[in-house]
């Protein structure tokens, strides 16, 4: 009798196909907790590097804009004048001119489109372009500003991966489209001059 009753009371087997479920169950939840930490170190590490060549591009910027002050004070004191050397990088609507700094990185920051999958995609996150120009070394947007900027050996592939800028009309509007600009119109090279109309644009 005792036993009959041990009988009832036992706890049936668990199924082999329900056992089999939790082990599986449980591997994919630790497959998924390594690759969430894998990729949290990987972001980590990528901020660090952005942080850091953020940091080496700004060091390159002040050193060339001290170069070109060092140049124009000795040739002055030397009773001569100093020419600087012809920019490599020119902005170009039917108007052109020669951008600086501030105007290649508010342009982007601002008006910054990519080409992805022959899409015009806004460049909200460093993921973007990684995934397109990472295999060049272009992985935030700090890079991709120093290869326009400073016309890099990857400058063909950043310039094509941007998307054609979209600014609006001038505030003020423009003047004589069809004058040149040294005779007191809009066409033609403004050279640094382009700078004020970028931010007119912008």
């Amino acid at each position: 009798m005792d036993g009959a009753e041990e009988e009832k009371k036992k706890v049936p087997a668990v199924p082999e196909t329900l056992k089999k479920k939790r082990r599986n169950f449980a591997e994919l939840k630790i497959k998924r907790l390594r690759k969430k930490f894998a990729q949290k170190m990987l972001r980590k590490a990528r901020r660090k590097l952005i942080y850091e060549k953020a940091k080496h591009y700004h060091k390159e910027y002040r050193q060339m804009h001290r170069t070109e002050i060092r140049m124009a004070r000795m040739a002055r004191k030397a009773g001569n004048f100093y020419v600087p050397a012809e920019p490599k990088l020119a902005f170009v609507i039917s108007i052109r001119g020669y951008p600086n700094l501030k105007s290649v990185n508010e342009l982007i920051y601002k008006r910054g489109y990519g080409k992805i999958n022959k899409k015009r995609i806004a460049l909200t996150d460093n993921t973007l372009i990684a995934q397109s120009l990472g295999k060049y070394g272009i992985i935030c947007m700090e890079d991709l500003i120093h290869e326009i900027y400073t016309v890099g050996k990857r400058f063909k592939e950043a310039n094509n991966f941007l998307w054609p800028f979209k600014l609006s009309s001038p505030r003020g509007g423009m003047k004589k489209k069809t004058t040149h600009f040294v005779e007191g119109g809009d066409a033609g090279n403004r050279e640094d001059q382009i700078n004020r109309l970028i931010r007119r644009m912008n």
